[in-house]
């Protein structure tokens, strides 16, 4: 009689969706009820700085959206094998390294939106948003987890930019992505542009009506920070 013992078969770990409920939620938080800007209070000097005009505020959005996706996605990929000690090193080389590659496609492609961009583009690995995702996420979650949550930290940050660009272009120059938006016939009859609005002091007034919009809609957001 044979005296071999079956070993118990391991079942393998139900495989979790691309768009599963955990990743949805990564991806979509950050629009609205986790808001790096309106809710976490982060990146604001470049939501002031580069707000004047919404053409230079779409392409940070871009650079923001490319370098925390794939800072997330490059991190928890290689997380295992980045000692705790220079962690913080590995991050920033990796930051570094796309932010370089951001500038100089800018410079190469967009040169007049670089200027305009001026050293923000640069400081985006200074970005609180940058750092935070990967500490908070991407040295404790998969890859594909984190690749989302880069992208959702990136347009929750440049949806703040884009409409507070909008409101600064329309009314401290009168257009919208360079086209004239207000009629002549106001200009005929006294209208004049706010200069306030050029200023990065307009921003701070106009972010802090985005927070307290959002929150005013939303009671569970008034106990956070």
């Amino acid at each position: 009689m044979s005296a071999e013992v079956n070993a118990p078969v391991k079942q393998a770990a139900p495989k979790e969706a691309l768009f599963s409920k955990k990743n949805r939620k990564a991806l979509f938080d950050p629009l609205d009820d986790n808001n790096p800007v309106s809710v976490q209070v982060l990146g604001i000097c470049s939501a002031l700085a580069v707000t004047v005009q919404v053409k230079p505020a779409i392409i940070m959005t871009l650079g923001v959206v490319f370098v925390t996706a794939f800072s997330n996605l490059i991190i928890a990929s290689i997380r295992d094998r980045i000692p705790g000690r220079i962690r913080i090193i590995v991050q920033l080389v990796v930051v570094a390294t796309l932010v370089t590659l951001v500038d100089q496609v800018l410079k190469a492609y967009m040169y007049d939106v670089s200027k305009k961009l001026s050293v923000f583009v640069g400081l985006i690995i200074t970005n609180c948003i940058v750092m935070g995702r990967l500490e908070a996420y991407a040295m404790s979650q998969k890859p594909w987890p984190s690749f989302l949550d880069g992208i959702g930290n990136g347009l929750g940050y440049g949806l703040i930019l884009i409409a507070v660009s909008i409101v600064r272009e329309i009314f401290g120059s009168g257009t919208l992505l360079g086209f004239k938006v207000i009629p002549q016939f106001l200009y005929d009859m006294g209208y004049v542009n706010n200069g306030l609005m050029m200023l990065p002091p307009a921003a701070l007034f106009i972010i802090g009506c985005i927070i307290w919009w959002q929150r005013s809609r939303n009671p569970k957001l008034i106990n956070v920070s």
